[in-house]
C-alpha cells in the first residue's frame, strides 16, 4: 500500500489504548481513537471506586501517544463495504484498517428483577451509581453481592472491610478458575472479614425484589443493596454490523486476530474470539492482545503475512481489601497450579499489578513498539486441533 493508511481504533481500554500505541510506529499510519468517554478507565479498579479508594479513571494524556487522535464519541454501527463508522453523534469517520476493542460489560441477568433491582458494576458509570447507593445506604444495610467471580469477590471483600454487613453469593463454586488451594485462602480471607460465603447446588440466585434475593433451595435472603457481578458480556455492535460473531456476541477471528469476515478488521481484548477459542476476559490478556493487533495491522500495510497470536496468560491476582490478597499462579496455558501466594505480600503483588498496565501503556506510548510479552501458550494449538476434530466428528 503507497501513501498514509488510516487506522481507526474503536474502544480505549487497555487493548485499545495498547493498539492504538503501537500502531504510532509508522509515520504513514494515521490512528484515530473512538471512545465513549474522555478518560481511561481502570477496568480492574472499579471495585475501589465503589469502596472509594480509588476514582478508577487516567487522563488519556498519561496513557496515549501523542500521534493518536481521540475521538470522544460511540460508534453505533461498522459499515465494512464502505470502509466506514458511523458516529452517534452523527456523521463517519472512514477507515483503512479498523481494531475491534469495544471490550466488555455486565451480562445480561435473565434472572427475575435483577435487571430492576441489582446494580452492576462492570462500568465507570455502573460503579459510580452504586457507590451513591452505598455511601447513602444506612451503616446497618444488609449488602448482597452476585458472582463468585474475582469483581464479585473484591467487591464483596471492599466493602466488608468498610465495616458493611455483606453476603457473597457464588452460585455453585466461590472463585471457579482458582485451585482448590488458592480457593480456600479467598474463602479463610472473606472470613476474617466477615462476609458470609455462600455456594453450592442451592445458591444459585433466581429472582431480586427491592429488599431481598430468592435462591434455588427455597432461601429468601434479606437484601437492601443487592449488587450484580455474575458474567461478562460484549456490546453487540459486530452483530448488528453483519458481522459474524461467537455466541456471548464476540467478533469472531482467525489466529492472526483478523476478522473471518474482513481482512481489514482486526479484533482485540474481549471482544474477540480467535479461532472461537478466546483468552479469559482479563486485563491480562488485553495487553498482549492489543499490542498484537496492531503488529497484524502493520504487517498487512508492510504486504506481510501476520503472525498467528501465540501469548499465554499464567495468574491471576485477588484483593480482599486494601491488606490481603490471593496471588494465584497457573500454567502458561492459563490454568490454576496448587501454588499461591496470600496475605500482605499478595496484597502487594495485586496493587503492583494494577499499576503495571498504565506504566506499560506509557511506555508504548512514549516508544511504540516497546511491549512484549514473554509468555507463551504452547497448548494453544494443541487445543484448536482439538476442538476442530470434535467439530468434525459432529457433523
Amino acid at each position: 500500500m503507497t501513501g498514509n493508511s488510516d487506522v481507526v481504533v474503536i474502544g480505549g481500554g487497555y487493548a485499545g489504548v495498547m493498539a492504538a500505541n503501537r500502531l504510532t510506529q509508522r509515520d504513514d499510519v494515521a490512528v484515530t481513537l473512538i471512545n465513549p468517554r474522555p478518560s481511561f478507565v481502570e477496568r480492574i479498579r472499579l471495585h475501589q471506586l465503589v469502596g472509594g479508594s480509588d476514582d478508577a479513571v487516567v487522563d488519556f494524556q498519561e496513557v496515549l501517544a501523542d500521534g493518536v487522535r481521540l475521538v470522544v464519541d460511540t460508534v453505533t454501527r461498522i459499515d465494512a463495504a464502505e470502509r466506514s463508522v458511523k458516529l452517534k453523534t452523527g456523521g463517519t469517520v472512514g477507515y483503512d484498517y479498523l481494531i475491534y476493542a469495544v471490550g466488555s460489560g455486565s451480562a445480561d441477568p435473565r434472572v427475575p428483577g435483577a435487571a430492576e433491582f441489582a446494580y452492576p458494576i462492570a462500568s465507570l458509570e455502573q460503579a459510580r451509581r452504586l457507590r451513591s447507593v452505598v455511601d447513602g445506604a444506612p451503616a446497618t444495610a444488609l449488602v448482597t453481592v452476585v458472582g463468585g467471580g474475582p469483581l464479585g469477590i473484591e467487591t464483596a471483600a471492599e466493602l466488608a472491610e468498610l465495616g458493611r454487613t455483606v453476603t457473597l453469593v457464588c452460585g455453585e463454586q466461590l472463585g471457579p478458575y482458582l485451585h482448590p488451594r488458592g480457593r480456600r485462602s479467598v474463602a479463610k480471607g472473606l472470613s476474617k472479614l466477615g462476609v458470609t460465603v455462600l455456594d453450592g447446588p442451592g445458591a444459585k440466585v433466581t429472582g431480586v425484589t427491592r429488599d431481598a434475593v430468592q435462591l434455588s433451595d427455597g432461601r429468601k435472603l434479606p437484601s437492601t443493596v443487592t449488587i450484580w457481578s455474575a458474567g461478562f458480556g460484549v456490546p453487540d455492535l459486530a452483530a448488528r454490523s453483519g458481522l459474524s460473531t461467537d455466541a456471548v456476541g464476540r467478533l469472531l477471528t482467525d489466529e492472526t486476530l483478523t476478522s473471518v469476515d474482513d481482512e481489514r478488521i482486526v479484533a482485540t481484548g474481549d471482544a474477540g474470539a480467535p479461532s472461537n477459542l478466546p483468552l479469559r476476559m482479563s486485563c491480562q490478556a488485553a495487553l498482549p492482545l492489543g499490542s498484537h493487533a496492531a503488529d497484524t495491522v502493520l504487517s498487512r500495510i508492510a504486504g506481510e503475512q501476520p503472525a498467528n497470536f501465540s501469548r499465554g496468560i499464567a495468574a491471576m491476582c485477588v484483593s480482599l481489601g486494601r491488606r490481603i490478597g490471593v496471588f494465584q499462579l497457573a500454567h502458561w496455558d492459563d490454568t490454576a497450579t496448587g501454588l499461591h501466594l496470600s496475605g500482605r505480600l499478595a496484597a502487594k503483588i495485586k496493587e503492583a499489578a494494577c499499576k503495571s498496565p498504565i506504566k506499560q501503556l506509557a511506555d508504548e506510548a512514549r516508544k511504540p513498539g516497546k511491549h512484549s510479552w514473554p509468555v507463551k501458550d504452547a497448548k494453544r494449538q494443541q487445543r484448536l486441533q482439538a476442538m476442530r476434530g470434535q467439530a468434525v466428528a459432529t457433523r
